[in-house]
C-alpha cells in the first residue's frame, strides 16, 4: 500500500467526492492520506475528513502564501496539534514566487510554526519555493532538527535536499517528477537514499502524467511511485514499501491500518 502524504481533501475540488476518491484509491492500493492545512478557519474542515475516516490524519497550520490570515500564536498551534488525528505542524515555510515586498512575516509565521513543533513534539511540513536560503537558515537557527519533517513537494537543487535531509527531514515528490522538462528534479529523485523519501499528489493540483491539466485525487500518487521506480531502476514495490515506512516511521502518530 502507498501513503499520500499530503494532500487537500477538505478543498472544494475534492470534498463533494470523498467516497469515489477513496474507491479509487483501494483500486490503486492507496491505503493512507495526509490531509493538509493551510488556514485556521479551515482547519475544522480538515480535521472533520480525518476524525470521519480511520486512514486519513490532518495537520495543522498557514501556508505561506496567505497573508491575510488571522493572526495566530504558538500557544494556538500546540493546542490544536494535540488531537490525535493530527500528525504533523504545517504546511508552513517561505514562498517568494507569489508574493514580493517585505516578507519579514512570512518568515515570522515561519518560526512561530517551528517552535510549535518543537513544543508539540509534531514533525514539520515544509513548503519553500524561491526562498531555499532562507528556509534552510531558519530551519537551523531554530532548531527544527528537534523534530524534522518533510519538504513537500520538492523542487529545489539536490544541494538544497542534502541539506534539509541532514537536519533530519525527508523529501517529497509530487507529479511534478512525471513532467518532461522537470530533468533536475528527476536527478534528485534517482540519487537520494531511498529510505528517505516520500510520495505525495498535493491534489487537487499538480496532477502527474498521464492526468496534468485534470484534478488531481490521492489515488494519483501511484504515478509517482511508479516514476521513481523507473529513475532509480528497481521495482514499483520497492518504492512502495519504502515509501510507506518512511511515512510512518516519520509521522509517530499515524496509525497504519489494517
Amino acid at each position: 500500500m502507498l501513503v499520500d502524504s499530503h494532500c487537500h481533501l477538505n478543498f472544494p475540488e475534492l470534498r463533494q467526492n470523498l467516497q469515489t476518491l477513496r474507491e479509487a484509491m483501494q483500486r490503486e492500493r492507496v491505503g493512507h492520506a495526509l490531509c493538509i492545512s493551510v488556514t485556521l478557519p479551515d482547519f475544522p474542515e480538515v480535521l472533520a475528513v480525518a476524525e470521519a475516516y480511520e486512514n486519513f490524519y490532518a495537520s495543522v497550520g498557514v501556508h505561506p502564501d496567505y497573508e491575510d490570515e488571522p493572526a495566530f500564536s504558538e500557544d494556538q498551534l500546540v493546542s490544536l496539534a494535540a488531537h490525535p488525528k493530527v500528525v504533523a505542524i504545517g504546511e508552513t515555510g517561505l514562498d517568494y514566487f507569489r508574493l514580493t515586498g517585505d516578507l519579514e512575516w512570512q518568515r515570522e509565521r515561519f518560526r512561530t510554526h517551528i517552535r510549535a513543533a518543537i513544543r508539540a513534539r509534531k514533525p514539520l511540513v515544509i513548503h519553500t519555493r524561491n526562498a531555499a536560503e532562507d528556509t534552510l537558515r531558519i530551519m537551523r537557527e531554530e532548531h527544527a532538527e528537534q523534530v524534522g519533517g518533510v519538504m513537500h513537494c520538492f523542487t529545489e537543487s539536490l544541494q538544497v535536499a542534502l541539506a534539509a535531509m541532514d537536519l533530519g527531514f525527508y523529501i517529497s515528490f509530487s507529479g511534478i517528477v512525471t513532467f518532461k522538462n522537470a530533468l533536475a528534479l528527476k536527478e534528485v529523485a534517482r540519487v537520494l537514499p531511498l529510505d528517505r523519501i516520500l510520495v505525495e499528489t498535493d491534489s487537487p493540483y499538480l496532477a502527474p502524467v498521464p492526468f496534468r491539466g485534470k484534478v488531481n485525487q490521492p489515488a494519483y500518487v501511484r504515478y509517482v511511485a511508479e516514476e521513481l521506480a523507473k529513475l532509480r531502476g528497481i521495482s514499483y514495490q520497492e518504492v512502495e514499501l519504502a515509501t510507506t515506512a518512511n511515512f510512518f516511521r516519520l509521522f509517530k502518530d499515524a496509525r497504519p491500518c489494517a
